[in-house]
């Protein structure tokens, strides 16, 4: 997870269908309610990325293809099936979105490039049409998928600031003070 980065370029190199199974099969593994699995992927190889790209430009209000879904041999649109009553609907696309994340480490580590892709169309008629969205379905948006690309410099990556983005609930004791406590004991 720390060496995981996205690639906004990525070769022509793809998992094959199989591969691909035992991928999205662990990343499966995200948290869920009751067994529940309120989310699918679809795959998109080859000639079917002119059907996003067609459904991309509708979608924007333009004619023709958009030339997005050409920069990668492979797309996994992410689709959340929010029609449980059971559940609400924001804790079905959270794990449809655990889910791509989960699947974009897996990716990675299989040596793949993967960058994540969605805009303010995204839940627009087209793209839902396009993607064959049945009732109660959304789509959240697409892992781009390839081979990583050979860099002529080193990656250089920050590391998130953990501190800036764990606090304590109000009212309790400052994180610092509970720190120096816990290593008291």
């Amino acid at each position: 997870m720390r060496d995981r980065r996205s690639w906004s370029k990525v070769t022509d190199l793809a998992p094959t269908s199989v591969e691909l199974e035992a991928f999205v099969a662990a990343a499966g593994r995200v948290a869920d309610h009751k067994s529940l699995r309120p989310w699918r992927i679809i795959e998109i190889r080859g000639s079917d990325r002119d059907i996003l790209a067609r459904a991309l430009n509708k979608a924007d209000g333009k004619k023709g293809h958009s030339s997005k879904p050409r920069r990668a041999p492979l797309i996994l649109a992410v689709v959340a099936d929010v029609s449980s009553k059971k559940i609400p609907a924001w804790e079905q696309e959270a794990v449809a979105s655990g889910v791509a994340h989960m699947l974009s480490l897996a990716l990675d580590e299989a040596g793949f490039g993967v960058f994540w892709r969605t805009d303010d169309k995204t839940r627009s008629k087209s793209l839902a049409k396009a993607h064959g969205l049945k009732k109660g379905e959304v789509l959240l948006g697409w892992l781009y998928v390839g081979g990583k690309p050979q860099r002529s410099r080193p990656v250089r990556r920050k590391t998130v600031d953990a501190t800036k983005h764990i606090s304590r609930l109000p009212g309790t004791k400052s994180r610092k003070k509970a720190k120096g406590e816990a290593a008291a004991l």
